[in-house]
């Protein structure tokens, strides 16, 4: 369990990393846009320089360097202006240490007015940018933000530039500020929760962490969007940080109904079979790990193959160690246990299949459905699938059956490899309406049951399912 949920701790480090770096570089197109095609305006109230007409406001999207040097009425004056016009060239020719040049001479002159100085962080903060020099970027980004020159859209712009640098830089408490300066000006995005969510769990805050994220959940639901798989992560890694098993199991199962992703499903059958002491209960886990592609250890096909034998399923249990052993996933110390199991169960599945006839026959002719229904396990267990479906929808119309968890759960899994989604789907739902199945089981067979919907619709379409996180098929 510790080995799986710190490979998810892994994956969540990366999901990190990765979105900071697609936010950089977001930043880094937005900002592009920009610097093409934008004259300088400056003031002309001085010679040898040439004045270029402003940009109208709203003429185009704003990102650092602004598309005009004019704000709130103010002009670059021409003191500066040959440097300022020599580094935007740069700056739209790609050439961005000739820009840095450019502006850092401007800033050598004497007299350069406070509007100058706020251009010159302006134009050097996106130059080091594109230089990747991430902290000194983020100090000329908060000088310029500090003037107050910039538009009511520029300045938010800029807030989130610095939200994302400042994480970059691993400010992370300088990050969250920002995060919260963007929620109270109504700029943030359900991405920027999720990312204020992440930056409190590296902070190691993870209360802040999980309300954050459950506000980014909020969010994504809001905006009619795709909820976001990090967020649940994030509460999933914190519920495991601070050992609740319960927030791990919710967690578990959002993510499970998300993604329907087997390492997941693998995780909270992992930690719902902790305990687990009713062999019965226990061999439908294992029926659900088998079915969702989350069954990885040796020992899991051995258990499950045992308790298969025990319940006079030989059939299956031999399909079950064969698996394992194709997969060749068998230890060396376990071979010859598998091996010598493997022996006896198949030589109980022959027995088995030399008398299907004679079952078959007894059970059409007994009023009693447990012997249609066992009949059907029989057949499953030997990949006759059609037979076992037929079969066991026989026994639960004659009815007096014995273990009916059992019928619908084996009627779901025959229909499920007849790609009979939707009947699958019904089998399984089915369960609720049989009394003794623990409120455990009966929700991990409805989580199941729930993620076959997308099957049932892709059959439908023709369509294979596209999963976010990998596909179990």
């Amino acid at each position: 369990m510790r080995a799986l949920l710190n490979s998810l701790g892994l994956t969540l480090w990366s999901s990190i990393a990765i979105i900071l770096a697609l936010g950089l570089a977001m930043v880094g197109y937005r900002s592009s846009l920009t610097i093409r095609d934008s004259p300088l305006a400056m003031s002309s109230a001085g010679a040898g320089v040439q004045a270029a007409p402003a940009v109208p406001r709203g003429s185009a999207a704003r990102s650092p360097p602004s598309e005009s040097t004019r704000s709130h009425g103010e002009l670059i004056s021409p003191i500066i202006g040959p440097e300022m016009i020599g580094a935007q060239a740069a700056l739209q020719a790609g050439r961005w240490q000739d820009a840095l040049d450019d502006v850092q001479a401007a800033e050598r002159h004497q007299g350069i007015t406070v509007f100058d100085r706020f251009k010159v962080h302006d134009f050097r903060a996106y130059a080091e940018f594109k230089l990747s020099k991430y902290e000194e970027a983020e100090a000329d980004y908060e000088a310029a933000l500090a003037a107050g020159r910039y538009t009511p859209e520029e300045a938010a712009r800029t807030t989130k530039i610095l939200f994302r640098v400042a994480a970059r830089n691993q400010q992370y408490a300088k990050a969250i500020e920002y995060g919260n300066q963007l929620v109270s000006a109504g700029k943030a995005k359900p991405d920027d929760l999720t990312f204020v969510a992440q930056l409190y769990y590296l902070s190691r805050q993870c209360d802040d962490s999980v309300a954050w994220a459950d506000e980014a959940l909020t969010a994504f639901k809001q905006a009619g969007e795709a909820p976001s798989v990090t967020a649940y992560q994030l509460k999933l890694q914190c519920a495991t940080d601070t050992g609740n098993t319960a927030a791990m199991s919710a967690s578990l199962v959002d993510l499970v109904r998300l993604t329907d992703d087997p390492t997941y499903w693998n995780i909270l059958l992992r930690l719902e079979r902790q305990g687990e002491r009713n062999d019965d209960d226990l061999l439908m886990i294992y029926r659900i790990m088998s079915g969702t592609g989350s069954m990885e250890a040796d020992t899991d096909y051995i258990e499950m193959a045992q308790l298969l034998g025990d319940s006079a399923l030989a059939g299956e249990a031999a399909a079950v160690l064969q698996k394992a052993l194709s997969l060749r996933i068998v230890r060396d110390e376990h071979r010859e246990r598998v091996t010598r199991l493997l022996d006896a169960l198949q030589g109980h599945a022959d027995a088995d299949q030399s008398g299907l006839l004679r079952q078959a026959a007894e059970s059409r002719e007994s009023s009693i459905g447990e012997l249609d229904v066992k009949l059907g396990q029989i057949y499953y267990g030997f990949e006759d699938y059609q037979s076992s479906a037929e079969a066991i929808t026989r026994g639960l119309r004659k009815g007096l059956v014995t273990h009916k968890a059992d019928a619908y759960v084996y009627l779901g899994l025959a229909q499920l490899k007849l790609k009979n989604f939707a009947a699958a789907q019904r089998a399984f739902a089915s369960l609720k309406n049989v009394p003794d199945v623990s409120p455990n089981l009966l929700r991990l067979w409805g989580l199941y049951a729930d993620t076959l919907a997308g099957q049932t619709q892709a059959a439908e379409q023709g369509a294979p399912r596209q999963l976010q996180l990998g596909n179990r098929y």
